[in-house]
């Protein structure tokens, strides 16, 4: 299966060789970030991959020097917000349907996580069996400093982190490197980076056991286990105020580095993040979660937030938003449910049932 195609679709390179089939995201001048034509494409391969006996390991990977993938094309959300179009609501909804695809993949889904990957890129690698990252890698769901809310099952694998991390990270959107991204539970291996060619290189004729077995090293030391105290106090606190109070009253000094980068981030999208997390500790499989996700980003696309957010972070790059309404004070509770509200016709309903073929290693 070599074959690239027009039409967008030289933006996710496809080859197979020996044992393995490799999918290379190819947008480097926007860090790979991805269009609703490479989320199809990537599909699309995907489920030809799993029903092809040739093909006994998928390796998803970006192209350039700079990470596998920084996202979703922003800049395409911030246009179809600003003109109240639905594009964005279309990609969300094949975007999440690959989220779940990936998820449950019947072969090895070898995500090479290097350098950043953020947003949409921990969508389309996080979610697979093996999971690399290096010394290189920078992991973030960064969405409440644009006005949004973490989205491609990242409330699903955050809320899953041990303690309060995965709140920690979903509302300052701090992004992590490998030793806090394998503690968080977001990735499985480390490996240099420099290893990366021959690894991927391997797995066309060796099994993924054995290449992992000759490159797998310790990542060098992370900061989130040692911050596991006021991490797990401030964040388990009722409410976004009382997180905030709890991080200024501790005695460490990135507790109160936090708090003050809440208070950049929307207070809407932070207290919704804040229940998106919590409700999806209760809702069981990713489907059922990628499912709420897709009420809360419809919700977020109709917001001020969302468009002014991008316009200050990516646009006029101000670095100044004016967030609507500018406290956490103003954010009240009807405001907050307004996001989870039933899209009646327009949900997006996914199949939870588990793959019938056990993935071979």
């Amino acid at each position: 299966m070599n074959h690239d195609t027009p039409d967008g679709h030289d933006h996710v390179l496809l080859h197979s060789e020996g044992r393995a089939a490799y999918l290379t995201l190819n947008r480097p001048k926007a860090l790979n970030a991805l269009s609703h034509p490479m989320v199809l494409r990537i599909e699309e391969a995907l489920t030809a991959w799993a029903d092809d006996p040739s093909v006994e390991v998928v390796v998803i990977r970006g192209a350039g020097e700079r990470g596998l993938c920084a996202g979703g094309d922003i800049r395409a959300i911030h246009e179809d917000a600003r003109t109240g179009g639905t594009a964005s609501a279309d990609f969300w909804r094949d975007e999440y349907r690959l989220n779940a695809l990936i998820a449950r993949y019947p072969k090895p889904y070898v995500a090479l996580m290097d350098g950043i990957v953020m947003g949409g890129g921990v969508g389309v690698s996080a979610h697979g069996s093996v999971r690399i990252v290096t010394e290189r890698s920078r992991v973030a769901m960064p969405e409440t400093g644009i006005g949004f809310v973490p989205d491609v099952g990242g409330t699903y694998l955050l809320a899953l982190a041990p303690g309060e991390l995965g709140t920690h990270l979903a509302l300052t959107g701090t992004p992590v490197g490998a030793a806090d991204a394998l503690l968080c539970g977001l990735a499985d291996h480390f490996v240099a980076s420099s290893a990366l060619p021959d690894l991927a290189r391997e797995l066309a004729t060796d099994s993924v056991h054995a290449v992992l077995a000759r490159h797998v090293e310790q990542p060098p030391a992370g900061d989130l286990a040692s911050a596991r105290e006021w991490i797990d106090h401030c964040y388990a606190a009722e409410t976004a105020e009382e997180i905030i109070a709890r991080l200024r009253a501790s005695d460490a000094p990135a507790a109160k580095a936090a708090a003050d980068t809440l208070l950049t981030k929307s207070p809407t999208a932070v207290k919704v993040t804040l229940a998106a997390l919590r409700r999806a500790r209760l809702l069981g499989p990713l489907e059922r979660v990628l499912e709420q996700e897709y009420r809360v980003s419809c919700a977020a696309l109709v917001s001020p937030d969302l468009v002014e957010g991008i316009r200050a972070q990516v646009v006029d790059k101000d670095r100044n938003p004016r967030w609507t309404p500018g406290t956490l004070e103003e954010v009240g509770p009807a405001a907050v449910e307004r996001y989870f509200a039933p899209l009646d016709a327009n949900e997006l309903r996914l199949d939870a049932n588990p793959s019938d073929q056990e993935v071979v290693w």
